[in-house]
């Protein structure tokens, strides 16, 4: 049946996974926290994990899931056991994304795609040290960003769409930029909670949305 084949497989999940993102951003405006806060804030890419791994049929599909899943998990330990341990979780899931989107590589690419793949990571490094240094320890996040901005150039350079893995790869990034921007004081964090969190989960949504339907589609092939 039609629900039970392609990237439609527990569509159900897929649709809790964008009530559960898109939803949370009440608790970003509402400064809200607490155990039953950081739920809701896994809840999203929480259920995108699931989602995917309903719909892996091999290396690949599971792949994507096993990232996502670290990413939930770093969405949770951020607020439940702090800072560190939740990017210990993010790291894991961007090198398995790495490994995910390297042997997954475009068979062609423009002049213009290659160049911002190669300038991705230098760029990011410059970005955050501009915003961070000499703070005491700035180098820790341009050490995490890193890892970031490896995984959103592989996503670009990879065979995934470009117009939404791709994408998805550098709106995550962004995401963190504008992080460390408000923690640096580039800009107000007033400005930045209304752009961290959208552009956070829409980019982990469209990462999953271009991975699973492609190997789904391919699937049905």
């Amino acid at each position: 049946m039609a629900a039970e084949q392609g990237w439609d497989r527990a569509r159900w999940l897929w649709l809790a996974a964008l009530a559960g993102g898109a939803s949370f951003m009440v608790a970003v405006a509402q400064w809200l926290d607490g155990p039953a806060i950081w739920a809701w804030k896994t809840s999203g890419v929480g259920f995108l994990a699931l989602w995917a791994a309903a719909n892996a049929r091999e290396r690949n599909g599971w792949l994507i899931a096993a990232a996502l899943g670290f990413g939930a998990l770093g969405d949770w330990m951020l607020d439940a056991k702090g800072l560190e341990t939740g990017a210990v979780a993010f790291v894991a899931g961007h090198v398995i994304a790495i490994t995910l989107y390297l042997t997954n590589r475009r068979a062609q690419m423009t002049p213009s795609q290659r160049l911002l793949g190669w300038l991705t990571m230098p760029a990011t490094l410059v970005i955050v040290w501009a915003m961070l240094s000499p703070a005491p320890g700035w180098w820790h996040a341009a050490a995490y960003s890193l890892f970031v901005a490896a995984m959103a150039a592989a996503a670009w350079t990879s065979r995934f769409p470009r117009y939404r893995t791709g994408i998805g790869a550098m709106a995550f990034l962004a995401s963190d930029l504008f992080i460390f921007a408000g923690e640096g004081g580039t800009l107000s964090k007033n400005v930045t909670m209304w752009l961290v969190w959208p552009l956070y989960f829409g980019g982990q949504a469209l990462i999953a949305w271009g991975v699973v339907n492609t190997l789904a589609k391919e699937a049905r092939a």
